[in-house]
């Protein structure tokens, strides 16, 4: 706390406050203390402290636009039941949704994505076109007999295809080495469009992203933004379970992040695969702190054009 200087000082932790019935509008904070998901994906654990950690990094910084902020504390995984954890986050996502805030998931193994997803179909059915937008070095696609971190797409994909819903999913980052063939091959034909990491190196490449980005946007009644760390650098996010060796510059990062925020489309919003045990100098967490609060000012500005009526969200 800033005793002695003088003008407007609040930081976070003097910002936030425990969220209950009576939270409305402003972001949720919902920590997501899991890796039961990177665990069954034979990867590394660790994430489960990953709220806390960003927590931690989120305290002290500055509020400058920052809407209300409400936390609604933490998701356990209790006996290796995944299942049953991404249950309540989905029930924690509707729940900040009936309220008219905006989740932010603050993870935790990617596995949570499939429960936030979940969630806001669950509060917001009536929109039919939703695009997810995933910055991400893998497409997580995976096949398995239980559900994992590898797998939260392919899981919703599913869900689509049983409710007759497009599945409209976008994966920014990915990398040619961290993703086999048959991984590519199950994308095109599940209509994923993506681009690679060695795309987003360069100021060509990030503008064509950012175009087709904007015009996915326009089209969608609403968006879900989730963002794993493995898309950074290691030099950059080395607090992960799979750093990259490439990755896309935080500068584009962030980018990516301001076209999806200035939409007013963005419903739900969630980071991922923050790994204490494996971060130096604690440098993943500020770096996760960053995009949260960019996060939380970029839709206090933008306002939300996703709680009317979906027909009148196609309008500019």
């Amino acid at each position: 706390m800033d005793a002695e200087d003088s003008g407007p000082t609040p930081r976070w932790h003097q910002h936030v406050r425990p969220s209950s019935a009576d939270s409305h509008g402003g972001v949720t904070l919902i920590g997501f203390a899991v890796d039961e998901g990177v665990r069954r994906n034979a990867a590394r654990p660790g994430a489960a402290e990953g709220p806390r950690a960003l927590r931690a990094a989120l305290a002290s910084l500055p509020v400058l636009g920052e809407p209300a902020l409400h936390d609604a504390g933490d998701v356990h995984c209790e006996n290796g039941d995944l299942e049953a954890a991404q249950e309540l986050l989905a029930e924690q996502v509707a729940s900040a949704l009936a309220r008219k805030s905006l989740p932010l998931v603050l993870g935790g193994g990617h596995e949570m994505a499939w429960g936030t997803f979940q969630g806001v179909m669950r509060a917001l059915p009536e929109h039919q076109r939703l695009l997810i937008v995933n910055l991400d070095a893998h497409f997580d696609l995976r096949e398995a007999a239980r559900g994992n971190s590898g797998t939260p797409f392919r899981q919703m994909h599913g869900w689509c295809t049983a409710h007759a819903r497009p599945f409209n999913y976008r994966v920014f980052g990915i990398s040619e080495y961290g993703n086999t063939q048959a991984l590519f091959e199950r994308a095109g034909a599940m209509g994923v469009r993506h681009w690679l990491d060695d795309d987003l190196q360069h100021a060509d490449g990030l503008v064509a992203a950012r175009q087709a980005l904007a015009a996915d946007l326009r089209d969608c009644d609403a968006v879900y933004l989730t963002v794993c760390l493995d898309v950074l650098p290691g030099g950059q996010a080395p607090g992960v379970s799979a750093p990259a060796a490439l990755g896309v510059p935080m500068a584009a990062v962030q980018a990516l992040l301001d076209e999806v925020l200035a939409s007013g489309r963005l419903v739900a919003a969630d980071i991922a695969e923050l790994n204490p045990s494996l971060d130096r100098d604690g440098l993943t967490a500020r770096v996760a702190a960053r995009l949260a609060a960019r996060m939380a000012r970029g839709a206090a500005r933008a306002g939300s054009k996703a709680w009317s009526d979906p027909a009148r969200t196609l309008q500019p």
